[in-house]
Parts: C-alpha cells; sequence; structure tokens
C-alpha cells in the first residue's frame, strides 16, 4: 500500500536552494585583476589590512579553478609578494 506525498497545507512550493558556487571565470577574472596589480607596482600596492586579506583570500580563491592552473596562480602571486617585499 503506497501513500501519495501529503500536500501543504498553505500551498507553499518547495523553494529551490540557491547555488552557493562561484563562477570559475568571475573567480579568475578577479584573481588576475589582484595579481595584475601586484606585478605592476614598485612596491607593496595595499594597506597592511588589504595585504593580510590578499595572503589568506587569494590562495582560497584558487581552490575554485582547476588544480594546475591554482597552483601557477598561487605561485605567481607568492612570488611577487617576495618581490615587493624586498623592495
Amino acid at each position: 500500500m503506497s501513500h501519495a506525498p501529503q500536500a501543504d497545507l498553505f500551498g507553499n512550493e518547495p523553494e529551490t536552494v540557491p547555488s552557493y558556487l562561484p563562477d570559475p571565470d568571475k573567480v579568475r577574472s578577479e584573481l588576475l585583476d589582484i595579481l595584475a596589480r601586484a606585478k605592476a607596482a614598485p612596491n607593496v600596492p595595499w594597506k597592511p589590512s588589504e595585504q593580510s586579506f590578499y595572503l589568506l583570500v587569494f590562495p582560497q580563491m584558487t581552490n575554485w579553478l582547476p588544480d594546475d592552473e591554482a597552483k601557477l596562480l598561487r605561485f605567481e602571486f607568492e612570488q611577487e609578494l617576495e618581490r615587493l617585499m624586498a623592495a
């Protein structure tokens, strides 16, 4: 014996759960913008609080990209930070 699902008493349809996955193209664009700013700068282009933010967030953002691309972007970012810190 099978029962049909009970109808919602208030007539509400189940809500669609929104996707919170970021768009890799948008992530890539933002990362490349950050990296370009670092490459163009003769010294650290950010306030200390911004620099701390990018040190934390940049590597995390790369996790939304393919592994090879993520590794390359992290490496380039680290190289630029070393250059900037030495300036």
